[in-house]
């Protein structure tokens, strides 16, 4: 790829695009983006939005910094780490779709809007949604109606209106519908009674109909001059209605993990002091902690200095673990949703506009806690096979092995036939020392696991 070609996720917009130099991310500002680039800047909404963390903010590059054509060149923060929508647990959903809007707002009041909503122009930054085009905020036409809309409804409305109303798994249709889930099939999917909610009737039932009503047809649909208090109001409608939608995890199978295992205190505090010794040893400046359950080694690796990702298979497990990093106001972890054995996969355009996880990686270090016996056991993954895959995933190594002595072993065999005599701790050791160099390892008391603290060999490099 040449130096100043587009990043694989930003090449529709023919306003500008994202590409790196040497290493730092920049944002191309092509002619057709001029316009609404400047009237962004002097119209005071950057500064209003960049001061209250709702926009990413930038620097202005020098002149000569300007590729081709390009107008004008700026270096926005960089986002430690990509997540997607398919990612989220239902409150980051919902928080990134009430960020969107409330751009939208003060934009409106200041003579332009927001043309795009698409969720994936939404990222989490300390711990906060923000978001990251600053493209798609551009100077309003008076009397036409909102062009981001259908996208608001689409990436937003509709799956968190499945997930609160139906079935929080139905936020993965988001991985197979990257453009959202189309309207008619969430139309299809909720359940009647939720069309007596004003906001789901308008906006997703109605809105569905409307759509098919027009699919197809050679002449537009047609489109009515929209005041700019009609805007607002259809803003504070969606604004309403999005607040109004709810899910909280009861208790899963994983979400009260830790109020039913069998760690003693002494246990639980010397895998604590484990964790935060690994960090300062390995002074990683990111974190993967796979498996991390509502976060509770996450938030040790995060205090001893590290930045951390924070995934769970659980959107229970997940949601917890969210709704205490945004009590805290905790801008040092990331609780994403994923499931190992199906991780995101790349996807969109030539495979490459999303990422997939190891394409986002390797962590400067991975935490596998509780992990390696769901692998070997629940997933019949071999213990090579899960030694290579961490190799990938990060440069050191703290992993817990659990043996098949362990309750939480036997819960997972109760409903199968123990087909696994080679899930032993030697022949753990065997796999991992392949990728890897053991360079300790630490009993934990009272529960016969052990931690095991690895460095990557160069040769997997």
């Amino acid at each position: 790829m040449p130096p100043e070609a587009p990043l694989a996720a930003s090449f529709r917009d023919p306003a500008g695009f994202v590409f790196r130099r040497d290493g730092v991310l920049l944002r191309a500002i092509r002619e057709p983006g001029r316009p609404h680039y400047d009237a962004l800047m002097s119209s005071g909404l950057y500064d209003e939005l960049a001061a209250a963390r709702l926009l990413v903010p930038h620097e202005e590059g020098p002149a000569g910094a300007v590729p081709g054509d390009a107008y004008k060149v700026i270096r926005p923060e960089e986002v430690p780490f990509v997540s997607y929508p398919y990612e989220w647990s239902f409150s980051q959903l919902q928080d990134a779709a009430l960020a969107t809007l409330e751009i939208q707002k003060r934009a409106l009041r200041r003579g332009l809007t927001l043309v795009d909503a698409s969720a994936y122009n939404i990222q989490f930054l300390r711990g906060a949604p923000v978001l990251i085009d600053t493209l798609s905020l551009r100077r309003a036409v008076a009397g036409e109606p909102w062009t981001g809309y259908r996208q608001y409804c689409q990436h937003f409305l509709a799956p968190l209106a499945l997930m609160a109303l139906r079935d929080i798994r139905l936020g993965q249709l988001l991985r197979v519908h990257i453009d959202g889930i189309p309207l008619d099939l969430a139309s299809s999917l909720l359940p009647f009674g939720s069309r007596r909610r004003l906001t789901l009737l308008l906006h997703l039932h109605l809105h569905a109909r409307s759509q098919k009503r027009y699919e197809g047809r050679a002449v537009a649909v047609p489109r009515r001059k929209v005041s700019l208090r009609g805007l607002l109001g259809l803003v504070d409608s969606l604004e309403s209605g999005t607040r109004k939608l709810r899910w909280r995890p009861s208790g899963t199978e994983w979400a009260d993990y830790y109020e039913d295992t069998n760690y003693s205190p002494e246990g639980q505090t010397g895998k604590r002091m484990a964790v935060e010794a690994f960090i300062a040893e390995v002074k990683p400046g990111t974190v993967w902690d796979l498996g991390a359950n509502v976060g509770t080694f996450s938030r040790a690796a995060s205090a001893a200095g590290a930045r951390v990702v924070s995934f769970d298979i659980d959107p229970a497990c997940v949601e917890k673990s969210y709704l205490r990093v945004r009590a805290e106001k905790d801008e040092r972890v990331l609780p994403l949703l994923l499931d190992l054995t199906n991780p995101s996969p790349a996807a969109g355009w030539e495979n490459a506009e999303r990422l997939s996880l190891l394409e986002r990686g390797p962590a400067d270090a991975v935490l596998a806690l509780a992990l390696i016996h769901h692998l070997a056991i629940g997933n019949n993954v071999p213990l090579g096979r899960a030694a290579g895959f961490f190799a990938r995933a990060g440069r050191s190594l703290l992993i817990e092995f659990v043996p098949k002595s362990d309750s939480q072993v036997n819960r997972l065999l109760v409903t199968r036939e123990d087909i696994f005599e080679r899930y032993t701790q030697e022949e753990f050791e065997r796999a991992f020392s392949g990728p890897f160099e053991i360079r300790r390892r630490i009993p934990l008391p009272g529960s016969g696991r052990v931690l095991y603290a690895m460095t990557r060999r160069p040769s997997q490099e």
